[in-house]
């Protein structure tokens, strides 16, 4: 939902992955440029559009979290959401010299969320979700343990309905 919130708050947005398949999906939910990370460096192609104000990032990968730390721009500043198992390795003259900050997240207070929610339903954000009846519950569990759900999985009762 980061893509959709940034789109809408006017920003030009950059979504970056390691797999091509999801290029599509980072483009309709309102990338304006998609980073196949396999093909070329994230942090090179963000310098070369002038470095990036923000980079939020999802990834528990370390060392990935860190390369691209060389793609802010000066005062520009990396917010990890994500949770690796190992120390992140940063380049402290990087942070000094071009003035960039790092931040972490789980989650808003009540009133943020509170305000996430009012924006999404002023501006038309909606998550991308994978619906699957409650008595399915051990397949669509399988299914995330696997890696063969796209965005999230909803356990739905009753009559079920797919919404995207």
């Amino acid at each position: 939902m980061a893509i959709q919130y940034a789109r809408r708050m006017g920003f030009k947005v950059v979504a970056a992955g390691r797999v091509a398949d999801i290029a599509d999906d980072a483009l309709a939910l309102g990338a304006h440029v998609y980073i196949d990370t396999n093909q070329e460096d994230a942090a090179a192609r963000l310098q070369a559009m002038g470095g990036a104000k923000a980079i939020v990032t999802t990834i528990g990968n370390t060392a990935v979290v860190s390369a691209l730390l060389r793609g802010l721009a000066p005062q520009g500043r990396l917010i990890v959401l994500g949770v690796g198992k190992d120390p992140l390795p940063i380049s402290t003259g990087q942070l000094v010299v071009g003035e960039r900050s790092i931040t972490g997240s789980i989650t808003g207070s009540p009133y943020e969320n509170e305000k996430a929610l009012d924006f999404s339903v002023l501006t038309g954000v909606r998550p991308m979700i994978e619906t699957m009846p409650l008595e399915n519950a051990f397949i669509a569990y399988q299914r995330m343990k696997r890696g063969d759900v796209k965005f999230r999985m909803v356990l739905t009762m009753g009559q079920t309905r797919d919404v995207r």
